[in-house]
C-alpha cells in the first residue's frame, strides 16, 4: 500500500506540475525558501550526471527487485519494510517519468542552508519531486535505524548446547 500511495502521489503531483507551472520559471510558495520551479532532470539525484537517462532507467529497473524481497524478507518489520516501501514507490515513481518522458519531472524547489566544501557550494538546492522525498527520508531513516538499533546490525543468535540449562 506504502509504494503505491508513493506511486499515486508522485504521479498526480507531477501531472499538476506539468499543467500549471512553465518550464524555468518560479513561482513562490513560500518566499524564497519555497518555490515551484518545473525542470527536468536526465540524470540522478542531487544533480548526478552518471550516463545518460536510459542507464538509471537500466539501474531502476535492475534494483527495484532487490527493493521487494528486502520489502517481502522484512514484511512483518515495519521500520524495514516501510523505508523499502517508500524507496521502491520513489523509484517507480521516476521509472514512470523516464518511460513516459525521457527524463524525470522535478518541481519542489526549497532553500535550507548553504553547503560550502572545499571548491564546492551549494547556494540553493537541488529541485526534487515527490518520488524523490520519498526516497531520500526514506534512506535518511534506515541509516539512522542502523546506526541506532543494535538489533538490525547483529544476526539473531542461535541456540547452542552451551545455552542450554543441565
Amino acid at each position: 500500500m506504502v509504494t503505491v500511495a508513493v506511486v499515486i502521489a508522485d504521479q498526480a503531483s507531477k501531472l499538476w506540475a506539468l499543467s500549471n507551472l512553465a518550464e524555468h520559471t518560479s513561482q513562490s510558495v513560500l518566499g524564497e525558501f519555497l518555490k515551484f520551479s518545473l525542470v527536468y532532470n536526465e540524470g540522478g539525484a542531487m544533480g548526478t550526471r552518471l550516463g545518460p537517462s536510459g542507464y538509471y532507467l537500466v539501474t531502476a529497473l535492475f534494483i527495484l527487485p532487490i527493493v521487494f524481497y528486502y520489502i517481502y524478507r522484512n514484511r512483518e518489520v515495519p521500520l524495514i519494510s516501510i523505508p523499502m516501501a517508500l524507496i521502491g514507490g520513489g523509484a517507480i515513481g521516476n521509472l514512470v517519468d523516464r518511460i513516459r518522458l525521457g527524463r524525470v519531472v522535478d518541481f519542489i524547489d526549497v532553500d535550507f542552508f548553504d553547503v560550502s566544501v572545499g571548491n564546492f557550494h551549494l547556494y540553493r538546492w537541488w529541485t526534487f519531486n515527490v518520488a524523490d522525498a520519498a526516497i531520500s527520508c526514506a534512506i535518511v531513516f534506515l541509516l539512522i535505524h542502523m546506526f541506532m538499533s543494535r538489533q538490525t546490525l547483529d544476526p539473531p543468535k542461535s541456540k547452542t548446547t552451551d545455552d542450554c540449562p543441565t
